[in-house]
């Protein structure tokens, strides 16, 4: 289950993949969770599209929500989807736990014009002063799972995303970072809790 279907309320960066999809845009969001996103674009941006959630849980929510939903794994369920066949693709809190996630990268890349992507920064202060003083995996508000039940995978920070985009040719057109629901530019990788980025092949 992606922490998309967690509690959704007052989620800052809701607000900025709002503000960044385009009016009437074709949507797949991937890990939709509860699709309380998909659900607010449609009322808000006119948007139309799919959410796709393997949870059973989030996935009922999701219908109930009002969103059109196929409920598979994100990481090689992909296939029956063209090429550029959406606008925008959205993972939203779904990356860090997924297995495969260069591959999915590119999957999602194909089957949208572009991406809107974002990442927990596991390089905040307070993960790193967890660990580093307290000798132990950070719990927060943010990343509520315990060492032995969270559904993390990949622990990265906003510079590791950076770099990797770098690394494969992604074209990153916007990123912002926020903390406590509000932009952060000083030292965003220490400071910084969340980070959404548009990016496209």
């Amino acid at each position: 289950m992606s922490e998309h279907a967690m509690n959704n309320a007052n989620r800052a960066d809701f607000d900025v993949v709002s503000a960044w999809v385009p009016q009437g845009a074709r949507v797949l969001d991937l890990g939709c969770g509860d699709g309380a996103l998909l659900a607010r674009l449609a009322k808000e941006r006119g948007c139309r599209g799919y959410g796709v959630e393997i949870d059973c849980d989030a996935a009922l929510a999701a219908m109930k929500n009002g969103v059109n939903l196929i409920q598979s794994n994100i990481e090689g369920g992909l296939a029956f989807f063209g090429n550029r066949s959406f606008d925008v693709v959205i993972l939203s809190q779904t990356l860090q736990a997924t297995r495969h996630t260069e591959a999915l990268i590119k999957d999602v890349l194909d089957i949208g014009k572009s991406a809107i992507v974002t990442i927990p920064n596991f390089a905040h202060w307070q993960v790193r002063w967890q660990l580093g003083i307290g000798g132990r995996m950070p719990v927060s508000k943010r990343m509520p799972y315990q060492w032995y039940d969270t559904p993390n995978v990949h622990f990265s920070s906003i510079l590791d995303f950076d770099r990797f985009c770098a690394e494969k040719r992604i074209t990153i057109e916007r990123k912002i970072v926020l903390a406590g629901g509000r932009e952060v530019k000083w030292l965003p990788n220490l400071r910084g809790e969340t980070a959404v980025f548009l990016i496209r092949r």
